[in-house]
């Protein structure tokens, strides 16, 4: 079982910048595909961004695309997620997750077996 680690949340201005980490440890942590997700109002944690587990391609939900950049330093086994020009509505808590069954596509949070316990981002307005 993959244990991931999320650090970095704090509380930004608006228009301010975070960069989240996650810290993967197990056996085959460095070979998957890893995301972040958030909770939405009123339904399961929504899609933020993805990376796959060589770190040549990523996907961006629409509301964060030019604004936040995912990155993978596989020799560290940790994921970054690089938050530019934050918004009030981009404040969350923020979860890492992953799997042997997803990909850089997997959007549904329930296809995620391993979960870190989240790092909180405020955003002031």
């Amino acid at each position: 079982q993959v244990q991931l680690v999320e650090s970095g949340g704090g509380l930004v201005q608006a228009v301010g910048s975070l960069r989240l980490s996650c810290a993967a440890s197990g056996p085959t942590s460095s070979n998957y595909a890893l995301a972040w997700f958030r909770p939405a109002p009123g339904k399961e944690r929504e899609f933020v961004a993805s990376i796959n587990w060589r770190g040549s391609n990523t996907y961006y939900a629409d509301s964060v695309k030019g604004r936040f950049t995912i990155s993978r330093d596989n020799v560290k086994n940790t994921v970054y997620l690089q938050m530019n020009s934050l918004k009030p509505e981009d404040a969350a808590v923020y979860y890492c997750g992953t799997g042997s069954n997803v990909g850089i596509f997997t959007l549904s949070p329930r296809a995620f077996t391993s979960w870190g316990q989240g790092t909180q981002v405020t955003v002031s307005s």
